[in-house]
C-alpha cells in the first residue's frame, strides 16, 4: 500500500468518525469470512457501517480527528469498526446477539456520542432502548390518554342512549 492510498484511507476513516455518533471496536478473531459478511449485512440492515482497517491507519485517523481518545488503547489485534449515526445502540444489540450465539465478536470498547463504554458494559448498552423504541413508547403514551377520553365519551353516549331507550320502552308499555 503506497502513501497516497494510506492517506485516502485515513481521510475516509476521519470522515466516518466525523459523521458518526457512535463508534464500536470489536475483536473479530476466529470468525469466518462468510460469517463476517453475514454480520456486515445485519449491520447494514440497521444503517450501521462495519469496516476493517489497518490498526495504524485507524489510530492515525483517530488522532487527526481529535475525537474518541480512549479508543486508541483498544486498537490491537484483529479489530473491526462499527460506525453508526442514527440508531446508536443497535450495534451493541447486534454484537451481543452474535456473541451470545457464537462466543465470538467481542466488544473491545465504544463511544456513544461523547460517552465512553468499556467491553464490560456491553449488556448495559444492549439493554438500552433504541431511538425507534423510545419514539414508539412516547407516541403510545401520548395516544393512550386520547383513546381513554374517546372511550369515556363513547361510554357516556352509550349509557345515555341506553337510558333513553329504557324510558321509551317503559312509556310504551
Amino acid at each position: 500500500m503506497n502513501k497516497t492510498e494510506k492517506e485516502e484511507i485515513v481521510s475516509q476513516v476521519k470522515e466516518m468518525i466525523k459523521h458518526s455518533n457512535a463508534v464500536y471496536l470489536t475483536d473479530y478473531s476466529g470468525i469466518s469470512v462468510s460469517n463476517i459478511n453475514q454480520l456486515r449485512n445485519e449491520f447494514r440492515k440497521e444503517g450501521v457501517q462495519y469496516k476493517v482497517f489497518k490498526n495504524t491507519l485507524f489510530k492515525r485517523a483517530l488522532e487527526e480527528s481529535g475525537k474518541y481518545d480512549k479508543l486508541a488503547d483498544h486498537i490491537v489485534g484483529m479489530t473491526g469498526y462499527a460506525f453508526s449515526s442514527d440508531n446508536l445502540v443497535v450495534s451493541a444489540k447486534i454484537i451481543k446477539k452474535y456473541f451470545d450465539s457464537n462466543q465470538k465478536l467481542k466488544l473491545k470498547a465504544c463511544y456513544v456520542e461523547d460517552q465512553y463504554f468499556s467491553s464490560e458494559q456491553l449488556n448495559e448498552l444492549a439493554s438500552l432502548l433504541s431511538k425507534k423504541e423510545i419514539i414508539a413508547g412516547i407516541l403510545g403514551s401520548i395516544d393512550s390518554p386520547a383513546s381513554g377520553i374517546v372511550g369515556a365519551i363513547n361510554a357516556v353516549m352509550r349509557d345515555l342512549i341506553n337510558v333513553i331507550d329504557q324510558i321509551s320502552k317503559k312509556e310504551a308499555a
